[in-house]
């Protein structure tokens, strides 16, 4: 799995009473997919929260190789790590500007200058 892969995951709710299968974008540094099973990936959700620098807007008439339907948010704010095998599919990847965006948006929510 590479970096700005959009894939389905079972992401568990944050007061953790399930799971619910969604698309969700990686966002781990390549280098690290040899030496652990593990990989990060952002939420992408059909709603944006509006909360500025924590979301980033994904239009699939822009983003033609990501395999949403319609316009998604990549969550900034929402990170998770899961085993690679727990994937249930590959929808497609991003472009490099979409994950420049995510990037920003990432040192946004963490506090990285």
């Amino acid at each position: 799995m590479n970096r700005g892969e959009v894939v389905l995951v079972d992401w568990p709710f944050s007061d953790l009473t399930g799971p619910k299968l969604r698309p969700a974008v990686v966002v781990q540094a390549d280098f690290l997919n040899s030496l652990i099973d593990d990989t990060v990936y952002v939420k992408v959700q059909g709603r944006a929260y509006g909360i500025p620098d924590t979301e980033v807007e994904l239009d699939p008439a822009r983003e033609t190789a990501s395999g949403l339907l319609k316009v998604s948010y990549a969550s900034c704010r929402d990170v998770l790590t899961r085993d690679q095998s727990l994937v249930h599919h590959n929808l497609g990847f991003l472009s490099d500007l979409a994950m420049r965006e995510i990037e920003r948006c990432l040192k946004a929510v963490l506090g990285i200058p």
